[in-house]
This record gives C-alpha cells, sequence and structure tokens, in this order.
C-alpha cells in the first residue's frame, strides 16, 4: 500500500509499504482522511518516536475492511474514527487512571504505523462509529477535539471565568469553541497571524490581538491556555494569570523549550500551573460533541489534499498556513 514515511529525522517520502493484517483484537482501516498535528512536526524532528522510520498519522477515520478472529465488535463496512491511544493497562500510572501518562505509552502514527496510509491497523476497542449525518472525512477532527476535551477536563472550567489562548491555529480554535460552551465570561485569543485571528472572529471570541498588551486586562486572565508551544507565549502567557488563575500549557513545546516562574508570586497569588497530555477517557466524548455540531468542518478544516502531497502539507502545516490539514489517500 501507499503511505508517508518519516525514514529519519527531517526526510519524509511517500513510498509502498506492507499492507497491514489484523491481529485477533484488531480491525484494518481504510483510510478516508488523516490530519496533520504539530506532533507530525517533532516527529520529523526525531522527537516522541522512539524509533524511526514510522508512518505518521494519529488523527483519521474511515472503514473498517477486516476484522480479527477474535472482534465481534465492528464489521466490515462501518464507519469509524480511531483513538491511537496505545496504553499497557499494567504500570501505576494506569492503575491509577492516568493512562495517559503510561510508562510505556504509545500511540498509533506516533510508535506505531498510523493513518498516514491507504490502509491502517487497531484495535478494537479503539474505534468508535460514526453516526450516518457525520462525514467520514470530517471526523479526522476527532482525535484534536478529543485533546481539547481533556485540556478542559484539567481546568475544570468554572462558570464566569475570564479566558486568554495565545494561538488561533486548529487547537487554539477548537479551545475557544469549547471554552464558548463552558461559561466563560469572555474568550481573548492572541496570535501574530493575521489570518488565523479572523478565524477566532468569526468564530466568536470576545477580541483579538497580536500582543496581549493591547487587551485591557489590568488583573488578568482567570485561564490561560497556551496553544503554540512558543517560548516567548508561554513566557507572557505565565504573567497573565490573575491571582487564583491557572495557566494551561496545552501547546506541544520542543523539549529544549524553557520559561521562567517567579515562585513567590505563584505562593502568594495561589496560581496554578498545569499542563494536559494527549486524550484521556476522553475520544468518545469528542465523538459526541463532533456529532452535535460543536465544530464546523468547514470552518477547522483549510486544506484537503492527496497523501502524495504529505510532505509538502507537512511544510505547509510548519509554515503556519491554513489550518487544520487533511491528506486523503
Amino acid at each position: 500500500m501507499k503511505a508517508a514515511l518519516i525514514e529519519s529525522v527531517g526526510k519524509v517520502n511517500v513510498t509502498t509499504v506492507p499492507d497491514p493484517t489484523p491481529g485477533p483484537r484488531q480491525v484494518v482501516v481504510k483510510v478516508a482522511a488523516c490530519g496533520l498535528c504539530g506532533t507530525d512536526l517533532h516527529i520529523r524532528q526525531g522527537e516522541f518516536a522512539p524509533t524511526l522510520p514510522v508512518v505518521p498519522g494519529h488523527e483519521f477515520a474511515g472503514e473498517v475492511v477486516a476484522v480479527g478472529t477474535e472482534v465481534t465488535e465492528r464489521a466490515v463496512g462501518e464507519r469509524v474514527a480511531v483513538d491511537p491511544s496505545l496504553y499497557c493497562h499494567e504500570c501505576r500510572y494506569c492503575r491509577t487512571g492516568h493512562n495517559n501518562l503510561c510508562d510505556r505509552w504509545a500511540a498509533i502514527g506516533v510508535t506505531v504505523p498510523g493513518g498516514a496510509a491507504e490502509f491502517a491497523v487497531a484495535p478494537v476497542a479503539n474505534c468508535v462509529p460514526l453516526p450516518d449525518h457525520v462525514a467520514t472525512e470530517d471526523a479526522a477532527l476527532i482525535e484534536p477535539l478529543s485533546c481539547a476535551v481533556r485540556g478542559y477536563d484539567v481546568l475544570r472550567s468554572a462558570l464566569g471565568a475570564r479566558v486568554l489562548i495565545y494561538g488561533s491555529g486548529t487547537m487554539g480554535l477548537m479551545m475557544l469553541e469549547l471554552a464558548k460552551r463552558t461559561g466563560a465570561s469572555g474568550v481573548d485569543v492572541v496570535d501574530i497571524n493575521p489570518d488565523r485571528l479572523a478565524t477566532a472572529a468569526a468564530l466568536g471570541c470576545s477580541e483579538t490581538a497580536g500582543n496581549a498588551d493591547e487587551l485591557d486586562r489590568p488583573d488578568g486572565w482567570d485561564i490561560v491556555v497556551d496553544a503554540t508551544g512558543n517560548a516567548a507565549a508561554i513566557q507572557d502567557g505565565i504573567g497573565r494569570v490573575a491571582k487564583a488563575g491557572t495557566f494551561l500549557q496545552f501547546g506541544v513545546a520542543d523539549y529544549a523549550t524553557t520559561a521562567v516562574i517567579e515562585p513567590y508570586k505563584i505562593y502568594n497569588q495561589e496560581i496554578t500551573i498545569t499542563g494536559s497530555m494527549a486524550v484521556l477517557h476522553s475520544y468518545e466524548r469528542a465523538a459526541d460533541l463532533f456529532a452535535a455540531g460543536v465544530l464546523d468542518p468547514a470552518v477547522f478544516i483549510s486544506d484537503r489534499l492527496p497523501l502524495d502531497d504529505y510532505p509538502a502539507a507537512l511544510d505547509r502545516f510548519a509554515a503556519g498556513k491554513g489550518r487544520k490539514i487533511v491528506v486523503r489517500p
């Protein structure tokens, strides 16, 4: 089959790899669409994946075309979205409900072959059926939405919170949509990309700015979310948290990224600094929210490209162009 392959650090090609076959409790999915994500850029840089080469693609949906010998829950012909999370269910973190922090954490499209291919294998338990009104190609958005849902689980946002989001790419916009639906009194968005800010404004944020100094909030925000992974944004955002407020590191930063904190201020103002890692008990809820129309795919998906264009699509994403980019095998 045809697949994108991150062969080594910085080297990405579209090539031919063996067709997958399902294990006893696995299915083979014919991929309809696969989204690109910042994680894919980190893998290209040699981060996250323990070994290369790997077929990327952890945001995908498609049609079941083969099932393992012990699979009864799904059938050939069903349309599904796939949770890429792979946990050991044995380590202390799995046994205490923190599966996303699993000591043996793995993921489809990160540590094992993923959905940037014509076909992909997944555990049957990871496959969520799609209702008739949800287009299979659009359902590639469910995985990033599940990460945003996990982010709001961590935040435990209170009604009336004042929210500031750094970054109006796909993830920042998803956090905006969820903030609007979790009772925020206002949601401001900061980004240096005017085209992306225009999308945030169209989606109904309170204010947009290229710099938080342009926003009239001298006391800060109750919730500050970094959805960029950019060191300057992170550093600035930590300083914008109001007393008793929370800073959420949601964007994926490079390993070497650092920020300076003021321990006395954190103590004296009871500021919380926390993080949100991938998916945890949130995929099915994201699928339900998506089916209920929490996101408009026409707004969130800016580019639908053929799989052959995967290397160029990854470069386009890295340059900050468009919003969600998906490839279609």
